[in-house]
């Protein structure tokens, strides 16, 4: 049956989801005008690869009941940005290579929007949720790259590398979470443990930028800070008591440094 908490069914009806999840903005993330530059462009395709992962681990905080009200919100805000993003990613799109990277991934998303808000979030579920979400992100990823070759400078790459830390955020939380379920999840701890590390080695060459102006440092060095709290709660998957309560903190410091990531993509797009 369809997956109709009273939550869910006030932010369907708010967000108006007949006009094909018409959401302008995340309240949490900045409000985007639409795409005008290739560094924009760069910036809102890998914000696709965050929010691939970001409606995964919201469905799997549901499913376990951690902060489960705010996690729906998520949820569903996450999807209504993806599918507004998409549009304008098509239509943005300066190569015909790379139209058909974002058409191809068409049907991917459909599947995956149903998978989503199809049913219940059930543990037994997790598997097919993920292998969708892998073949979203893949495409999404393979979009952002495309786009920063077109773009052929060197600022492009950094908007790139910036933009995927905030993907790397909720894919450590999203497989942190499939864990503390118990679902049956393929290399799900090796495939956390090799995000884990490409962050901090990620964070270290986005510090050592030339181009890291101070507001970019200030922001990175916030960043750092988190990822410390947030890698702790991480390395203690599967002991035994608290486990609820870091699952509660992966849940919450995620974000955190997804809207600090965030905010350091926006100030490497708008680099010249």
């Amino acid at each position: 049956m369809l997956w109709q908490s009273p939550v869910s069914r006030r932010v369907w009806m708010k967000n108006g989801l007949k006009g094909g999840l018409a959401m302008t903005a995340l309240a949490t993330l900045p409000a985007q005008a639409q795409i005008n530059s290739l560094n924009g462009a760069i910036n809102k395709a890998g914000r696709q690869r965050m929010l691939s992962q970001r409606m995964a681990k919201a469905w799997l905080a549901m499913g376990q009941g951690i902060d489960a009200e705010r996690a729906e919100k998520i949820m569903l805000e996450s999807m209504a940005l993806f599918d507004r993003q998409f549009v304008e990613l098509k239509v943005y799109a300066p190569s015909p290579e790379i139209r058909r990277t974002y058409l191809a991934m068409e049907p991917l998303w459909s599947d995956y929007k149903s998978a989503l808000i199809g049913h219940t979030p059930e543990r037994s579920s997790t598997l097919n949720l993920l292998t969708l979400d892998a073949q979203v992100l893949k495409l999404a990823h393979q979009g952002t790259e495309q786009l920063e070759q077109y773009s052929g400078r060197a600022v492009g790459k950094l908007v790139n590398l910036a933009g995927r830390q905030r993907m790397l955020s909720q894919r450590t939380a999203k497989f942190y979470l499939s864990q503390n379920w118990g679902a049956p999840v393929p290399n799900a701890l090796m495939e956390l443990n090799k995000a884990r590390t490409e962050f901090v080695t990620a964070l270290q060459t986005l510090m050592n930028a030339p181009q890291a102006t101070e507001a970019i440092q200030q922001q990175l060095g916030l960043a750092e800070q988190q990822w410390v709290f947030f890698d702790q709660a991480l390395s203690r998957l599967g002991e035994g008591s608290g486990g609820a309560r870091r699952a509660r903190d992966v849940f919450s410091t995620s974000e955190q440094i997804l809207q600090i990531m965030d905010k350091v993509t926006g100030l490497y797009s708008r680099l010249t």
